[in-house]
């Protein structure tokens, strides 16, 4: 084994460093080029009217209850007392709460007390985010969460 001089300890340190330098530009490479970031355009415009928009929302008392199976994915609106609600302006946007690439927005139907839509998710957590409104026009805003095994 040769002698540990000046020379090697430099060549250590630096290459040492070049590799940590290197995976950090590449995560944050990533990271940008990944996920968007944007829930709203403006944000100062969006949070003008949230407490009135929040307090409408909470005065419908919702319950959000998503679900897939075998390629099909359901929504069940019901209200405080477990009746299943209708709604109008039904949008969905289903993605991962990460990266912007596996985003789709399907288009839902009405069926029975809910509404469905065939939907190919692969294995993994999900993001649902949910906008609707209900027969007399207040705005219905959720996010959750769907896990898909197998």
């Amino acid at each position: 084994m040769s002698e540990l001089t000046g020379r090697h300890v430099l060549a250590i340190t630096v290459g040492a460093f070049s590799v940590i330098i290197a995976v950090n530009v590449l995560l944050a490479y990533k990271a940008v080029s990944t996920f968007p970031g944007l829930e709203v355009d403006n944000s100062y415009v969006a949070s003008q009217g949230f407490n009135a928009r929040k307090a409408a929302q909470e005065a419908l008392g919702w319950q959000l209850k998503p679900g897939y199976e075998g390629g099909r994915m359901t929504l069940a609106f019901h209200d405080r007392n477990g009746v299943a609600m209708p709604v109008t302006d039904l949008q969905v946007l289903v993605g991962r709460t990460t990266e912007a690439k596996d985003d789709v927005w399907p288009v839902f139907a009405a069926l029975g007390d809910g509404y469905v839509a065939d939907v190919p998710l692969s294995r993994g957590k999900w993001m649902i985010k949910v906008t609707a409104k209900s027969l007399d026009g207040v705005l219905f805003e959720q996010r959750s969460e769907l896990h898909v095994k197998g």
